[in-house]
């Protein structure tokens, strides 16, 4: 027997166990709305379907939940797709609602047939009205106690077109008093006049999620249908319908908690507004929580993997920090992120004491965690950049990088010393003038001057001109929870720099991350058919281990 490693596993061993399943027919499917992008919570449910599929040599396919053709869209179910491709899971079959459309239909004559549905006349707004409360019962239709030949005639009608949108649907007759609201005659199948993107309009009723996806896993051999915890108080409903229709074996509706990160939109209803209304620049903006704008951002797919796998499967709702989210991304980018330099915000120094038409090749370690050591040649000369804030007119104690007459190693170069400062019309500094000791370059150090600072620069011969982007997130921080999303957008979610950079990184054509030393870790992206850089995580681990 297979050692569980959550309660979802104990619960398929147990079933294994009594003989209700067979331990070489465990199945699950991933069963997103094709009516948007999927986002970060959804890896999750990738991630625990997927990997029951790995664990068990079971199967899992890709079921496309396509009962609302309002909102469902081909873009949509090619994204998902191609989400489910960059996270390295493989299905065994692609399936949709709409697949079984004709056999959904066949299962609800027969539950009229039972005496199991009706048809009923009342609006929507009626039969809410009429619901009950958590502690008063519902109303039953007036047009419950239909026979079962008016019931198959009129049903039979809605699917011939007869009737218009909203004046009849059918129902399933349970128990208007029922403790569970879910129980109380749901509709089960409803008239829409809207164009599908697979059946086009060849249907003009729809059958409703609850009834159609106990039906869809018997069709598929679901063993285990595997659902968030809103979907708890819909399993009697699953149930019933397997029960009513005699399904052997009955597929086992399980829930667990979904995912909710701080400062992320995880509403895709929302994330749709945001992109329709222009507030991000589509849904792979690198600052949306789609896994196509975690993708763009340069997230690994085995770094999300990785989250996933360490927040566990639990039974109650929780936030975890994004910090935890981040800290996961930055060990995995520190172990396999080349080392490049850039310089975010310019700052001339003028090396006075190096000749004028001199240039030299300096070795630079490619990545320190490699157990093979790489090294690539990166030119210096008279005049470079270092970034702004690696300078200080007024330094802090403790202070360690540069400043008037301070010390500072260049990485992987030589030692300088600040011997003045220009200063623009407007009183800020333009440029420093330094000098170099000669007998202090990096692997060859015999100047006998100890420092403490090492920072990033880059040559003026060679330096790149870059827009370079630093992405925060769209909601601000865990302390304005309960709020609503409009409440806690984040307007400064994008700093941009007119910055400088090693001509390595821009040569490179792919979209391999790199760490720029002391400053983060980015990678290349094409906004709007601009090249920039884009910050995938901070160097700084907010996350307290």
């Amino acid at each position: 027997m297979i050692e569980p490693t959550n309660f979802i596993e104990q619960f398929i061993n147990e079933d294994i166990e009594s003989g209700k399943v067979s331990s070489d027919s465990i199945q699950t499917r991933f069963p997103p709305e094709p009516n948007g992008y999927l986002h970060i919570g959804h890896a999750k449910s990738l991630c625990l379907n997927f990997g029951v599929k790995e664990k068990y040599n079971g199967k899992c396919n890709l079921f496309l939940d396509d009962t609302n053709p309002s909102k469902e869209k081909a873009e949509y179910e090619d994204a998902i797709k191609k989400d489910i491709e960059w996270l390295g899971f493989s299905y065994d079959a692609v399936t949709h609602a709409s697949d079984y459309y004709e056999k959904i239909y066949e299962f609800a004559e027969k539950e009229i047939e039972l005496g199991n549905a009706f048809v009923c006349d009342m609006t929507p707004e009626e039969i809410s009205k009429n619901r009950g409360t958590l502690t008063e019962p519902g109303k039953e239709s007036p047009f419950r106690n239909r026979s079962v030949e008016e019931n198959l005639k009129l049903f039979r009608e809605m699917r011939a077109g007869k009737y218009p949108d909203g004046s009849k649907c059918l129902r399933a007759k349970i128990d208007m008093a029922s403790p569970n609201i879910n129980m109380r005659d749901p509709v089960i199948y409803r008239i829409l006049r809207e164009t599908h993107y697979r059946t086009g309009d060849k249907w003009c009723i729809y059958p409703m999620y609850d009834f159609a996806h106990p039906i869809c896993d018997y069709m598929q051999g679901v063993t285990h249908s595997l659902c968030t915890l809103e979907f708890e108080d819909h399993r009697p409903l699953y149930d019933w319908v397997g029960i009513t229709l005699g399904f052997k074996p009955k597929p086992r509706q399980i829930e667990f908690a979904r995912l909710n990160v701080t400062n992320l939109v995880m509403s895709k209803r929302y994330l749709k507004k945001l992109v329709e209304d222009g507030s991000v620049d589509g849904w792979d903006d690198p600052r949306m929580p789609t896994l196509t704008g975690l993708r763009a951002r340069g997230v690994p797919a085995e770094a999300l993997k990785d989250f996933c796998g360490r927040i566990g499967i639990s039974k109650a709702n929780s936030e975890v920090q994004i910090s935890y989210f981040e800290a996961c991304v930055r060990e995995y980018l520190n172990i396999h992120a080349e080392r490049a330099m850039a310089v975010l915000k310019p700052l001339k120094v003028r090396i006075t004491n190096y000749p004028e038409d001199k240039t030299e090749e300096v070795d630079f370690d490619v990545n320190p965690n490699e157990e093979e050591k790489r090294t690539r040649k990166i030119l210096f000369s008279k005049t470079i950049y270092i970034d702004a804030d690696d300078f200080s007119l007024a330094p802090p104690p403790k202070y360690f990088r540069l400043k008037k007459d301070g010390y500072v190693r260049l990485k992987s170069a030589y030692i300088i010393k600040c011997d003045d400062i220009v200063f623009d019309d407007d009183g800020n500094v333009k440029e420093l003038l330094c000098s170099y000791v000669p007998e202090s370059r990096s692997g060859n150090d015999t100047s006998g001057i100890k420092v403490k600072g090492v920072i990033q620069w880059v040559s003026d011969k060679t330096a790149v001109d870059v827009e370079i982007r630093k992405y925060g997130y769209l909601l601000n921080d865990e302390e304005y929870a309960g709020q609503d999303f409009s409440e806690r957008m984040n307007k400064n979610s994008v700093t941009v720099f007119s910055g400088k950079v090693e001509p390595y990184v821009m040569e490179n054509k792919d979209e391999r991350p790199y760490q720029f030393i002391r400053t983060g870790y980015f990678k290349r992206l094409k906004v709007k058919g601009k090249e920039i850089l884009s910050e995938i995580v901070s160097l700084k681990d907010n996350f307290n281990k």
